[in-house]
């Protein structure tokens, strides 16, 4: 059964999308067939693989509101092992939709329920909000990464997010847990960048991954010609990040498993 990963912070701009996509295509690229979910209504992670969302007829918004099967949807992406369940615009529509409907924060895991078997790790990627949306991508998520990026307002709306997270993991997902806060748009160079990498790692300790994902031309590049940094330029310092990440987060779970089956056998 794959694991569900989401990509979550309701602040703009901290890299949230860039981080979905890249750490999407890594995980393919070491040999595990991953799903990119784009639960955001602005669809960048659709554009940035190299769809048009405006030529995408049937979308998330459609498994969520009409019980579409996304297997019928899934695109399939120029990184091998890596594939697309887009969304569209109208993905904005639906969280004034789903407000009477009954279970309306399990809509989206009742969908990813269907594909869950068929992929080693779905990623998706949230909206820049806390909204019904977001709240359904982290009731169907197995854990969360929350990217950060390394400037003056960080911190900022970031204890909102955990107390959001929490009250999820008291209510609907008691199975959530955080995978790790992921530290981006960082340039060794300036003082303030460093200074904030060393409040976040003396705030959260052992929650902060080791790979931290640097500022770099190519990442912003990339999806203006429809491609994840490993179809880019696969030697840059995004792709570089982005691989160590994967095999950080490949390592933990390996790690966690080789545990659990232990508890199990004792």
């Amino acid at each position: 059964m794959g694991k569900v990963i989401a990509i979550a912070n309701q602040k703009g701009g901290v890299g949230k999308t860039t981080s979905a996509i890249n750490l999407a295509a890594s995980l393919a690229v070491l040999e595990h067939k991953t799903l990119l979910i784009d639960a955001d209504p602005q669809a960048n992670a659709t554009s940035g693989v190299g769809f048009d969302p405006k030529n995408i007829k049937v979308s998330i918004y459609e498994c969520i509101i009409d019980d579409i099967d996304p297997k019928g949807i899934i695109l399939e992406t120029k990184t091998p092992n890596l594939y697309l369940l887009p969304a569209h615009i109208d993905l904005v529509g639906a969280e004034i939709e789903m407000i009477n409907m009954p279970n309306r924060e399990k809509m989206m895991s009742l969908a990813i329920n269907k594909i869950k078997n068929d992929y080693d790790y779905i990623i998706i990627d949230c909206s820049p909000s806390l909204g019904l949306i977001t709240v359904n991508a982290l009731t169907a998520a197995d854990s969360v990464i929350i990217p950060v990026q390394c400037e003056y307002f960080a911190l900022e709306g970031l204890g909102k997010l955990l107390n959001t997270i929490k009250i999820i993991q008291s209510n609907l997902n008691t199975g959530l847990s955080i995978e790790g806060i992921l530290l981006t748009m960082y340039d060794k160079r300036l003082r303030l960048a460093n200074q904030v990498v060393e409040e976040v790692r003396t705030h959260f300790r052992q929650m902060v991954f080791n790979t931290i994902v640097q500022r770099n031309t190519k990442l912003g590049e990339a999806p203006s010609f429809g491609e994840t940094i490993i179809m880019h330029d696969a030697s840059s310092k995004g792709a570089v990040n982005y691989l160590n990440l994967a095999r950080e987060i490949l390592q933990k779970n390996t790690v966690n498993q080789k545990v659990a089956t232990k508890e199990l056998t004792v």
